[in-house]
């Protein structure tokens, strides 16, 4: 099945901050566990989002801003000075290739293990996770983590801004905040996982708190135009209970338009939920839509374009696929020519090492080749 080889607004330039796209698609954060055990970026990996440089903006998947933030085996971080080094192999690739990169920092909380990071989890309430976690010897039950002190809260707000020096000084544009997907900060969001009684639980003026600071330290750090940030109103992934999500993200996006990251970047958006509707209309910047594709399931023959135009029209400036580009390291190209799309192929392959599933989907050009 082919894409109507139609104009579509997916393909026109825009802009972000101080960046001019050649396109509004973007390249979602995906966790590929490529990284060296260290957490230091590989070869392959350069290799990986060189291929798929034709995005208008490429998102780098989640990387840790401290060693007690690391959730699964060879996650890639950026809190040494050999992340660093390992990143900058990875931007310059990318942009000979003539595409520019953010960095997602994300510290995983309670989704985490002392198997895989050394350390005891750490999270705003002693709340263990409800499933279990992956580790270099399989998946095992999550541990309790331990409750962030205060000052602790305060050092890995530090850590946060550190990160994001690093990420630039690795050659990234930007960063993303992780504030979704229930991972750190957005354990502290919600009901269910931030159980607190001072100024950083309890109200939701205090449960948005720590993301906000975390916000303001990183743009204070490498301005405004550099930062984005991720949110998931009401996605329960990880063993979230948000609890009162419509009154979360208003007071969020409130405090975030103050400080005026250069993004937000909503996950899972339908364009027919008022509470995308209400952050739409409150937001004054630039809204990155990530569109319901189906968690697990099979990608829609046309690879989300449509779910993308669709958010668009909603009010959306840029659409982020992930699986999309997973698999079509020229999505950009093959939605420009109606070209058939490359399927997923097993899931297993995107957490495991290796070109396979990684570096080795064909794109049209190769296709062609072969005859």
């Amino acid at each position: 099945m082919t894409n109507s080889p139609e104009n579509t607004r997916l393909l026109e330039p825009a802009r972000l901050g101080g960046l001019d796209l050649p396109n509004r698609l973007v390249m979602a954060p995906m966790t590929r566990n490529r990284a060296g055990a260290d957490g230091v970026p590989q070869p392959i990996m350069a290799t990986y989002y060189a291929q798929r440089a034709s995005a208008g903006l490429i998102v780098a998947e989640a990387s840790t801003p401290n060693a007690v933030g690391q959730t699964y085996p060879h996650i890639p971080a950026i809190h040494d000075a050999t992340h660093v080094a390992g990143w900058r192999q990875v931007t310059d690739a990318v942009r000979a290739e003539g595409g520019r990169m953010f960095l997602q920092l994300q510290h995983g909380g309670r989704v985490g293990h002392p198997d895989n990071s050394g350390l005891t989890p750490v999270a705003p309430s002693p709340i263990a996770l409800p499933d279990t976690v992956h580790t270099p010897s399989g998946h095992q039950p999550s541990v309790v983590p331990r409750e962030m002190t205060v000052d602790e809260i305060r050092s890995t707000v530090a850590d946060f801004a550190a990160a994001a020096r690093n990420a630039v000084e690795a050659g990234f544009e930007g960063v993303e905040v992780h504030a979704a997907n229930g991972y750190l900060l957005h354990q502290f969001l919600g009901q269910g996982t931030n159980r607190r009684t001072d100024a950083y639980g309890g109200p939701v003026a205090h449960r948005i708190r720590f993301v906000v600071e975390v916000v303001e330290a990183v743009v204070a750090a490498i301005g405004a135009d550099r930062v984005g940030v991720r949110l998931a109103p009401g996605l329960t992934v990880n063993g979230m209970d948000e609890g009162d999500t419509e009154d979360i993200y208003p007071a969020l996006v409130d405090e975030l338009t103050r400080i005026r990251p250069a993004y937000l970047h909503v996950v899972f958006a339908d364009p027919d939920a008022p509470l995308f509707q209400k952050i739409r209309a409150a937001w004054p910047g630039t809204l990155i839509a990530n569109p319901v594709l189906g968690w697990g399931g099979p990608l829609p023959a046309d690879g989300g374009r449509l779910a993308g135009e669709r958010l668009l029209e909603a009010g959306a400036d840029l659409i982020a696929l992930g699986r999309s580009f997973l698999a079509n390291p020229d999505l950009v190209e093959r939605f420009r020519a109606g070209a058939p799309l490359n399927e997923v192929r097993d899931k297993h392959l995107m957490y495991v090492g290796g070109e396979e599933g990684y570096t080795d989907y064909p794109t049209l050009e190769r296709v062609a080749a072969a005859g």
